[in-house]
């Protein structure tokens, strides 16, 4: 499979015409070779536009999800952000691309330990992966630039905006199905500001103590 011309296609034909234009998160999906962080069996699915498994009910985003929450952080080099879910950690990569450093939670063991292999193996070294309920924040590390939540939630945590740093931003997948609404949260002064991204559908994240439903 010609992985350099499905990955031109998936840009031209899935992002671009979901309005995913700024240049420096096209430029990093050129980079981050996705097809390295997709399960062996499903490496000539790596630029489709769907959901990959990752097994034990965990899942990669649609490409165009992925590029288009990117575009809404919109990263710059000089932050630190929390991700909350790692799932195979192309995510946690895409981050990394544009921040200085990414601390990524992933509440599942052997996912962590997937992430962990593939971030090693593409080269990435300011990812560091945790083992833990990332909706409780990491407050060793905190306050961040950003935080990227990887799967729904009925409501942001407050704990996570209250690790936001002035002016920071947190991206989100907020409510339940058939209901899902990506937005953005910016830290202003002593309160937060929500703006609507986009319309779409994710399953629930997972919190401790329950089964995990989907991760980046």
């Amino acid at each position: 499979m010609n992985f350099e011309q499905a990955r031109y296609n998936m840009i031209e034909q899935q992002l671009r015409p979901w309005k995913v234009l700024d240049p420096d998160v096209l430029d990093v999906l050129h980079v981050v070779k996705r097809e390295e962080f997709v399960p062996a069996a499903h490496r000539r699915l790596a630029f489709a536009d769907t959901e990959i498994s990752l097994g034990n009910g965990g899942s990669m985003f649609a490409p165009k999800v992925e590029a288009h929450a990117l575009q809404a952080l919109a990263m710059k080099k000089h932050e630190n952000v929390l991700e909350v879910g790692t799932g195979s950690g192309y995510m946690a990569a895409l981050l990394a691309a544009h921040a200085d450093h990414v601390w990524s939670v992933e509440i599942d063991p052997r996912l962590a330990d997937l992430a962990r292999e593939n971030l090693r193996r593409a080269g990435v070294s300011n990812v560091n992966v945790e083992i833990g309920d990332g909706l409780a924040g990491l407050a060793d590390h905190a306050p961040f630039d950003a935080v990227m939540v990887s799967g729904a939630v009925s409501r942001v945590p407050q704990v996570l905006l209250d690790q936001l740093k002035p002016g920071g931003r947190l991206f989100v997948f907020e409510g339940e199905e058939p209901a899902i609404e990506a937005a953005l949260y910016t830290r202003v002064g002593d309160g937060v500001r929500r703006v609507a991204v986009f319309e779409t559908v994710v399953p629930a994240l997972r919190e401790a103590g329950a089964a995990r439903k989907f991760v980046f």
